[in-house]
């Protein structure tokens, strides 16, 4: 697919997180996630432990643990709040929801090419349940997640749910980053792929 940045001709291959220009409601939204999980990922790539662990003043938040966060948050959307259905593999044997903050604090015990792993597998999931979902019953369809009233929320309110989380979290990893080697900027470089 070939798209016009400032008149110059791309590809989706040379910026893999440009969203559509002029598509689908859902293809807008998707495309909206998507540009900010490769925003997210790149802000957090190729970083040893001791990167993966820094932290910025006060706020003990870290970009290993933003990784960790993040990948719990895919997959809980879009298995239990979709579906309804449990958190799987890796969740079901290592979630501690008895341990505020769990999975930010816990991050520091893991190596690098594990929480790297544990995202990118997270939003591999979510993706393919997101695209079944559409497929199956669009954004108005509702899903599992309720109100204590009864009403439940769509696919639409939770993708936008979700969006409104990775940009939250992507600006904490803009700045994190540039903590740890003064890594700027908006997107990622033409071309590049974790």
């Amino acid at each position: 697919m070939r798209n016009e940045i400032y008149g110059v001709a791309v590809t989706n291959d040379d910026y893999p997180c440009e969203p559509p220009l002029a598509g689908t409601e859902a293809e807008h939204l998707v495309g909206a996630l998507d540009r900010l999980r490769v925003t997210f990922r790149w802000k957090a790539d190729d970083l040893d432990a001791t990167g993966l662990q820094t932290r910025v003043g006060a706020s003990a938040l870290t970009l290993g643990g933003l990784l960790k966060h993040l990948a719990l948050v895919e997959d809980y959307y879009f298995t239990h709040k979709l579906s309804g259905e449990p958190l799987g593999a890796p969740w079901d044997t290592t979630y501690r929801d008895d341990v505020t903050d769990w999975e930010f604090t816990s991050a520091a015990d893991d190596a690098p090419d594990q929480l790297y792993a544990l995202w990118d597998g997270a939003v591999g999931r979510s993706r393919a349940r997101l695209d079944a979902a559409l497929t199956d019953g669009g954004l108005d369809q509702l899903v599992h997640i309720s109100w204590p009233d009864g009403r439940h929320a769509s696919l639409r309110r939770l993708l936008c749910d979700l969006i409104e989380e990775y940009g939250r979290h992507t600006g904490h990893a803009d700045l994190l980053r540039e903590a740890v080697d003064g890594l700027v900027g908006e997107d990622p470089p033409a071309g590049w792929h974790a």
